[in-house]
């Protein structure tokens, strides 16, 4: 008697890997799903980056520390730029926190298919959870060097009995996620170009510090009114967000709505294409990097 045979069952997966149809296929919603991925990532890149050191995040107090003297002392002592009524030290240092997060996840996820190359090449997870790790482990060390500030502040406050503390502190959270979406945008899109030209990684830093020089992290708007060039720095979209940063913070500078709005769509349109690009270049990167 022959044994009976079991009608072949239907298979039962929890998850279908498909080639993604087109370019306008971002399946951000994965990106949700993996979001203990993302919680793991940024924590190995927390630990990762103070493994074997001996300060540990005290190193994102240095930092800002002594950058906050040496601006103050060439560009406050010896050039003389006002700071629109803001003590030098809080006006250098609130600019040099906000810059930091910006540069941090700018050079970092610029990095991110060179760096990742062999566990991408291994195993499937969402791409982007990678580049998105990186922004939210440089929120960490952002929020160190704002409690810094904070410190700062705080002194300065009892010092001089002057503490500014409104409404326009909400506006806070808003810039931060705005330099993390800039810094996202542009950090994928070199990211992208990266895996064909690796020029770009070594002009990146170089790019960098003079774009810090082209934004008023060392200076003030009001400072550049008269000058032929102002137009071209008040239309760097960085430029009202680090204005606003300050005047949210100190109720001191230059508010202007539209070209925070300005910056906004900016900021929206750079991290549209860098996402369009990101998700050209994933499918093919493995036979460039």
């Amino acid at each position: 008697m022959k044994p009976e045979t079991l009608p072949p069952q239907p298979d039962n997966w929890d998850l279908i890997i498909e080639p993604k149809t087109s370019l306008f296929d971002l399946r951000l919603k994965e990106v949700w799903k993996y979001r203990d991925l993302l919680v793991l990532f940024v924590r190995r890149d927390f630990v990762a980056a103070y493994k074997q050191t001996i300060l540990g995040p005290v190193w994102h107090f240095i930092q800002p520390i002594f950058t906050t003297i040496m601006f103050t002392l060439v560009f406050g002592k010896i050039a003389g730029i006002p700071t629109d009524g803001i003590p030098s030290v809080l006006f250098y240092m609130s600019g040099i926190t906000i810059w930091n997060y910006f540069s941090a996840c700018l050079t970092s996820t610029s990095n991110t298919f060179l760096s990742n190359a062999g566990i991408f090449g291994k195993v499937y997870f969402p791409r982007l959870i990678s580049p998105l790790s990186t922004v939210t482990s440089n929120l960490v060390k952002f929020g160190i060097q704002f409690l810094l500030l904070l410190a700062f502040m705080i002194y300065f406050g009892i010092a001089d009995g002057n503490f500014h503390f409104g409404v326009s502190w909400l506006l806070i959270p808003v810039l931060v996620i705005m330099m993390a979406m800039m810094g996202l945008g542009l950090g994928i899109i070199i990211s992208s170009m990266t895996t064909k030209y690796r020029d770009l990684n070594i002009l990146l830093g170089f790019g960098v510090q003079l774009l810090m020089y082209a934004t008023p992290v060392a200076y003030p708007m009001s400072f550049l009114k008269l000058k032929s060039y102002a137009a071209w720095i008040q239309w760097n979209p960085l430029s009202p967000i680090v204005e606003m940063f300050r005047y949210s913070l100190f109720g001191e500078g230059t508010f202007d709505g539209w070209h925070l709005l300005y910056s906004f769509g900016f900021i929206v349109i750079v991290l549209f294409i860098g996402l369009l690009m990101f998700n050209k270049v994933e499918k093919t990167f493995m036979d460039t990097v």
